[in-house]
């Protein structure tokens, strides 16, 4: 991503943190990111097309340490343990985040992008963030199933998949969980090793 669009999309996520996002107004996002109202209508298009933009990087940002954290450890349990202790710990300290892995929309937050709306932006394809985030669920199970590819060994009967598939929801869910309450001694990691204990 350009330097001078993460700089706008930086601009408008300390802005979102600050006020609701129907206060926030693009003229101050622009000038926060030291560029003209018009560089960001060039950019984004409108409003709306910033909040799609911001949504996404949030969304990719969560996936890339879903990621990370999978690759990390060699204990499959470990791998589990970091995604759910990464993924409640980024829902915690990021309302979009936590508002996408949940449903939980509220109205400090920008509208999450209507499936099947046509764009009438004028920016360019390949810069719009259009394609509405997947819901909940969906956010859900593509985690799930990235774990499970990570996870599986070659040659894994279906029954095994199916197995790991079950534990690697069952650690995301534990994960959602404590973004409500927070886990005890040995957060979110130490719990979901206890209860994948007899999963893995």
């Amino acid at each position: 991503m350009p330097a001078a669009r993460e700089s706008l999309l930086d601009a408008a996520g300390r802005a979102l943190a600050g006020r609701p996002w129907s206060t926030v107004r693009m003229v101050d996002v622009a000038a926060a990111a030291g560029v003209s109202r018009q560089t960001l209508y060039n950019e984004f298009g409108s409003k709306d097309g910033l909040a799609r933009a911001l949504m996404r990087r949030e969304a990719d940002g969560y996936l890339a340490g879903v990621e990370r954290a999978l690759a990390g450890h060699a204990d499959p349990r470990d791998r589990l343990a970091a995604a759910a202790e990464w993924t409640a710990t980024t829902a915690r300290t990021s309302a979009l985040v936590r508002a996408m892995l949940t449903g939980s929309w509220h109205e400090r937050l920008p509208e999450p992008a209507r499936p099947g709306l046509p764009s009438t932006s004028t920016v360019p394809a390949q810069r719009r963030a259009d394609v509405p985030l997947p819901a909940p669920g969906d956010f859900l199970r593509m985690v799930r199933d990235r774990a499970v590819a990570v996870l599986a060994a070659p040659g894994t009967p279906a029954a095994g998949t199916a197995e790991l598939a079950f534990a690697c929801e069952l650690a995301l869910r534990l994960a959602l969980s404590c973004v409500a309450a927070p886990a005890g001694e040995g957060g979110t990691a130490g719990l979901v090793h206890r209860a994948l204990h007899r999963e893995l």
